[in-house]
């Protein structure tokens, strides 16, 4: 029993758009990477949804690119944000303006 294309795409509408809100209103860098991967792993579930549907690859060629940026994404902001916490002893996102001094 194969579940329906339109509970998989609400599925990931609906945590598209949570990440999307945490984005939006969090202001802890963390949480906000957390939100970015989520709204990608959404992302990534419509691709999946699309490509059983069309009976095609594609779209499991391009979750696998999405999940390396993804990966990526994640070394690269941890690795930031661990550096800023050293310098500036906060995660919050308003307190991080690298233009003062």
């Amino acid at each position: 029993m194969a579940i329906p294309l339109h509970h998989l795409l609400i599925l990931g509408g609906l945590l598209f758009c949570i990440g999307l809100v945490g984005v939006l209103l969090k202001r802890n860098l963390i949480v906000m990477f957390l939100c970015i991967e989520l709204m990608l792993n959404a992302a990534n579930l419509t691709f999946i949804a699309f490509a059983r549907q069309l009976s095609q690859m594609d779209g499991q060629v391009i979750v696998f690119f999405v999940m390396v940026l993804a990966a990526a994404e994640a070394a690269v902001g941890l690795a930031l944000v661990i550096a800023l916490y050293r310098t500036r002893q906060t995660m919050d996102a308003d307190d991080l303006n690298l233009m003062k001094l």
